[in-house]
């Protein structure tokens, strides 16, 4: 576009615009003609924001922004490109705008506006159904962030964000659990909006309990978008959660009905008892001193309400996955278990460890007493 003609479509625009954003205009044209490009950009952005300027954001981009993009911070370059996709209705034409984006920073001094612009074309062919080619550029992405010293958050929270959404599209919960902890962990919680702390909280606790490879919810708990949760009709899903975090197979029997509520953890019905049981395993053992870790099946068995004929296959499992270590006396028919996987701990469980460090210091003060009773002539020697 000529520039003799920029006055011009800004102040078309600017006759369009509602009355309250009529002044970002005249503030454009101002910093334009004096090329202050780092006001200009800031100010863009602010205006970008605003809800009411969607309507006119692919033109300004387009024809105003695009003028001087090679003039200005990359970065905010691409931030403002993305708000302006973000108001097309075909997936098709905001594909093609954000590749032609992604195309133009993707320059050796602008590494980190090329990820956070590659990440949003494949977030929008994860939509569309291309699983593979956003792999390919979540792995681009990926390759180049791991060469970065520093970046800015937003460009890691867009990555981790697409990367948890891909891995949630091909059911891999283990590493969409990672990715989602590590989305929330560069990102104000409080940002979102309430419906999206639900789902992501709901979506989170659904791959911990269905996912192979974790038997540990500590994040998770203590994060704060879990409790989005309660007073919602997905409240059991919390209560679930903690139930399974202290191997509470009474509670689980309470909360069980309604795992038929979400069809991935009525497919996973007996792997999330199997899940349990070995929480109940964990907790069973924690509960106990550490000289008094030399446990019967017999014991097991009331502690994880298993067949007989699986305490052993259990006790195994649990030592496998890390969780428990240890050896089995096969023919005492007896579990030594020397170390027990850390976890987070409800008020319940603290109360107990309180107890249990109670009664080591009476142990320890009665020892003492012992000693000094014993030992009277040595001590006034």
């Amino acid at each position: 576009m000529d520039l003799d003609t920029i006055p011009t479509f800004l102040a078309d625009q600017r006759d369009d615009a509602p009355a309250d954003l009529q002044p970002y205009f005249m503030t454009f044209e101002d910093l334009w003609e004096r090329k202050l490009w780092h006001e200009l950009t800031d100010s863009l952005v602010e205006y970008f924001n605003k809800q009411e300027s969607s309507p006119r954001r692919i033109a300004i981009y387009k024809t105003f922004v695009s003028s001087f993009a090679g003039k200005i911070n990359q970065l905010k370059l691409v931030t403002l490109g993305l708000s302006a996709a973000s108001q097309y209705n075909d997936d098709q034409e905001r594909l093609v705008f954000l590749t032609s984006l992604a195309e133009k920073v993707d320059t050796p001094a602008s590494q980190d506006a090329f990820v956070y612009a590659t990440v949003a074309v494949g977030s929008v062919k994860l939509r569309l159904n291309d699983e593979e080619g956003a792999r390919t550029d979540l792995d681009k992405a990926e390759g180049i962030l791991e060469h970065f010293d520093s970046v800015e958050t937003v460009v890691h929270a867009s990555f981790y964000r697409v990367n948890a959404d891909y891995f949630h599209a091909k059911m891999e919960f283990g590493s969409y659990y990672k990715n989602a902890l590590l989305y929330l962990a560069c990102i104000d919680s409080a940002d979102l909006t309430t419906e999206e702390r639900q789902s992501r909280a709901y979506d989170l606790s659904v791959a911990a309990l269905v996912s192979d490879s974790i038997y540990n919810f500590g994040e998770l708990l203590l994060h704060p978008i879990l409790s989005s949760l309660l007073d919602t009709p997905h409240a059991w899903l919390h209560e679930l959660l903690f139930a399974f975090n202290r191997g509470d197979l009474r509670a689980y029997d309470v909360l069980g009905g309604n795992i038929s509520k979400n069809k991935l953890l009525d497919e996973h019905k007996t792997f999330l008892y199997q899940k349990i049981c070995l929480s109940a395993l964990t907790e069973a053992v924690f509960k106990r001193p550490p000289h008094d870790r030399a446990m019967t099946f017999a014991t097991i068995l009331e502690e994880t309400k298993v067949a007989p004929d699986e305490i052993e296959h259990l006790i195994m499992k649990a030592l496998s996955l890390g969780l428990l270590r240890g050896n089995i006396d096969q023919v005492a028919k007896v579990a030594r278990i020397n170390w027990v996987q850390p976890k987070v701990l409800d008020m319940t469980q603290i109360s107990n460890m309180r107890s249990r460090l109670q009664q080591w210091d009476s142990g320890v003060n009665q020892l003492g007493n012992w000693i000094e009773n014993v030992g009277q002539d040595v001590w006034a020697a």
